[in-house]
């Protein structure tokens, strides 16, 4: 035999049985995640329903979110398991805060979790579609402020983006569904610097007190959130005359704000610049809540559902700069295991957006980093199992990192994620 056809045969030999071993490697870790994921949820539906410590809020969706992705795999135990926990988490749905919001157990969370169980319990589809036309129907007279604004007036947690993001998580909504939240949202983005964005409810907040009189960048709880919830209106209701002028203010304000930290990465700072200097030093939160992952991906999503190319590529780059120097020793911190596991701050958020970019920008970079981020978590199984003994939310709970493996590391639904204003 010639020696470079030798060579082609062995190299063909030993890409095949790296496949293999790649495959049964991928099989391996998803039955561990899927195993995983029937443990938790089985332990979280034998809990007792009052007087947990630690227990997420009875409206969080982490549950019927996980739960829908188990059902569909066909694998009679998660079947049971997903049937279970749906049964459970329903008998308490829409019991806590009294408030509206996607999250922190509001009755948008509520929503999203009906449609998500529907999938498990068919019967479930009413229920939710009698929700959703509350939610509508009561938006004219929740009273949202349109000057120095609060979160509840905006937001994606507990606010108007939120509830917008809700009613298209799991279905397809009508025009008339969405145009409350829409057309608050785009009133708040009337003019070019924002300034109906501009906070005006925390003086002497002893956590938010540095946010008050400033515009939030963030996804969680500024103006990225806002972008992803009136790009979501785009995409369902099509350009409309004060829709489209809001959301391209919004995506330049942002640019506006992106400064290069000492580590070389685009990135954005809690709040906006206010015209003063690019702040100096590295930026340690970078998540799916603040910084360069939320961020970038809002305004690469905004861009291309307004074919607005070259937006698309800078935002495309900017999150290059953070997924080619993503550092876990230094971008994952905390104190709590969601800081450095969960959607909000943690790792599975990073991973949910460059799966994301991955998927629909293809973007080589996004790519690389989702296979680090699927390893890193793939090895903390025991430290997500733990923290599923403390919760089991989405953005703070054991289901976000779980689902977020399912979708990215083992082909689950993504239907889920427009919750988070990702696709």
């Amino acid at each position: 035999m010639p020696q470079h056809t030798a060579n082609t045969a062995n190299t063909a030999n030993t890409a095949t049985t790296a496949d293999t071993e790649s495959t049964e490697s991928t099989e391996s870790t998803g039955t561990a995640v899927t195993r995983l994921a029937i443990r938790l949820l089985d332990a979280w539906s034998a809990r007792p329903r009052e007087g947990v410590a630690g227990a997420e809020l009875p409206s969080d969706p982490g549950v019927p979110v996980l739960a829908s992705l188990l059902h569909a795999t066909g694998e009679p135990e998660a079947e049971r398991s997903a049937a279970r926990a749906v049964t459970v988490w329903t008998r308490s749905a829409g019991r806590g805060p009294a408030h509206w919001g996607l999250y922190d157990g509001g009755l948008a969370g509520t929503l999203v979790g009906l449609r998500l169980a529907a999938r498990v319990h068919p019967g479930l589809h009413p229920v939710a579609d009698r929700l959703r036309d509350r939610l509508v129907h009561t938006a004219p007279s929740l009273g949202w402020r349109c000057e120095r604004v609060a979160f509840p007036d905006y937001d994606l947690i507990v606010g108007p983006s939120g509830v917008l993001l809700a009613l298209s998580t799991g279905t397809r909504p009508t025009p008339a569904e969405l145009g409350p939240f829409a057309d608050h949202l785009t009133r708040l983005c009337d003019a070019d610097e924002l300034p109906r964005l501009r906070t005006g409810q925390y003086a002497g907040h002893p956590h938010l007190g540095w946010l008050d009189g400033r515009i939030n960048t963030g996804t969680g709880h500024g103006v990225a959130g806002v972008v992803a919830a009136l790009t979501t209106a785009v995409r369902h209701v099509g350009p409309q005359p004060g829709l489209t002028p809001a959301l391209r203010r919004a995506t330049r304000w942002l640019v506006r704000q992106s400064f290069d930290d000492a580590r070389s990465i685009r990135t954005w700072d809690g709040a906006g610049l206010d015209d003063g200097p690019s702040p100096a030093g590295p930026r340690a939160r970078q998540a799916w809540c603040y910084g360069t992952p939320g961020v970038s991906w809002a305004l690469w999503d905004a861009a291309d559902a307004a074919g607005d190319r070259e937006t698309a590529a800078w935002a495309a780059a900017a999150f290059s700069t953070l997924a080619e120097r993503y550092d876990e020793r230094f971008h994952l911190f905390g104190d709590r295991p969601s800081d450095l596991l969960a959607l909000c701050h943690g790792a599975s958020g990073v991973l949910a957006v460059a799966d994301t970019f991955a998927h629909h920008a293809g973007l080589p970079a996004a790519a690389a980093l989702r296979a680090r981020l699927l390893a890193h978590l793939r090895a903390r199984l025991s430290e997500i199992e733990a923290l599923g003994a403390e919760g089991m939310g989405l953005l703070g709970g054991a289901a976000g990192p779980l689902c977020a493996l399912l979708t990215a590391g083992h082909g689950a639904s993504r239907a889920w994620l427009s919750c988070l204003g990702l696709r």
